[in-house]
């Protein structure tokens, strides 16, 4: 089977999908055949994005963006006062 990535929009669309589906008395396993999911995705998506809406899934990938912009300049910097002070004790 084909391996497909979804964009946070359409798991958040899944999601309210599959529960819609679910309270209707629909079985899990029919709901994920429907929605052609795996029962793992199914459940890390539920964890993940368990009652979000659609621009809370946006903001929040726009926030993990910018942390790992932030730890990658907080990691550079450590590197360089690494580096000065190696200079500065004169061990080079």
């Amino acid at each position: 089977m084909k391996r497909k990535r979804h964009t946070p929009e359409q798991i958040v669309r899944k999601l309210r999908e599959g529960d819609r589906m679910l309270n209707e008395g629909t079985e899990l396993t029919e709901v994920l055949r429907h929605l052609e999911v795996s029962d793992s995705s199914w459940h890390r998506w539920r964890a993940q994005y368990g009652g979000m809406k659609s621009d809370e899934v946006k903001r929040l990938r726009e926030l993990e963006r910018e942390n790992a912009r932030l730890k990658k300049i907080v990691a550079d910097k450590s590197l360089e006062i690494d580096m000065l002070k190696e200079l500065a004790e004169g061990n080079f």
